[in-house]
């Protein structure tokens, strides 16, 4: 299957999940909105008069609002396509698990844009993001809502005889792991001989670069190779878990 079919199936099936969604339902973006915002609103109150806690907080909100629809849609949504035959109808088109993984979570990605993209404009005015931490910024990004998508896919596959409620919980537990435990709304350096964890997880790999690329990290604080590392990682990450949803997911109904 070529590159080509690939990317226009993946588009296709984000269409179709995104769209006519956002054309019944229009005042769902500003509802994610204000859901993404509620945390940097706790922060802010308990910062006091630390900036930078802020900024930290504000890196937080705009990695979370990523991963966390990496991850549920991932699980959720593949379930209920299970349920309601378009699964079925999508493998016999047919369609590479790769393009169906990224299509469902890109779907759902272009609801969080607005909110990811206000946050972002709205640490240009606060000057956290640069021209070069913006792009930093986007790459993490991206890398993070891939490796979380094909995380997500896989757990799905293999839970195929598990009630979409269930699943449903389980995405809200993995998106709490993935995204309030590990340093994303703070920094590594707070966890002090625990910061080893912020490599663990996509999501603090992605904020732990962000914070370094706007300068909200202490350098001195660090390893010299630490951000290379977090770099590596996030990149492995993808890698790996692409190759297993294109090898041992459970792609097609036993």
């Amino acid at each position: 299957m070529s590159l080509k079919k690939m990317f226009k199936d993946m588009f296709i099936i984000a269409y179709m999940k995104s769209v006519p969604d956002l054309r019944r339902q229009p005042l769902v973006l500003l509802i994610l909105v204000g859901l993404a915002a509620i945390p940097l609103f706790f922060i802010g109150m308990f910062a006091g008069d630390d900036p930078d806690t802020f900024r930290v907080g504000l890196v937080g909100v705009v990695v979370s609002s990523v991963g966390f629809i990496a991850i549920t849609s991932s699980i959720q949504d593949i379930t209920w396509d299970r349920y309601v035959k378009l699964r079925e109808m999508v493998v016999a088109m047919p369609v590479h698990p790769m393009s169906y993984a990224l299509g469902i979570s890109l779907g759902f990605l272009i609801f969080s844009l607005p909110g990811s993209v206000a946050f972002i404009i709205y640490g240009m005015y606060l000057g956290v993001f640069g021209p070069l931490s913006l792009l930093m910024t986007l790459a993490a990004m991206v890398l993070c809502w891939a490796a979380l998508a094909a995380m997500g896919f896989t757990i799905a596959t293999y839970q195929h005889k598990t009630s979409p409620n269930t699943l449903g919980i389980l995405a809200n537990i993995l998106s709490f792991v993935f995204v309030f435990l590990p340093p994303v709304y703070y920094s590594e350096q707070m966890l002090g001989k625990l910061s080893w964890i912020s490599y663990l997880l996509p999501t603090s790999n992605a904020a732990a670069i962000i914070r370094h690329y706007t300068g909200l990290t202490d350098p001195s604080a660090l390893y010299p190779t630490s951000v290379a590392l977090h770099w590596l990682i996030l990149v492995f990450t993808v890698i790996m878990f692409s190759v297993i949803v294109v090898k041992k997911s459970q792609w097609r109904e036993p």
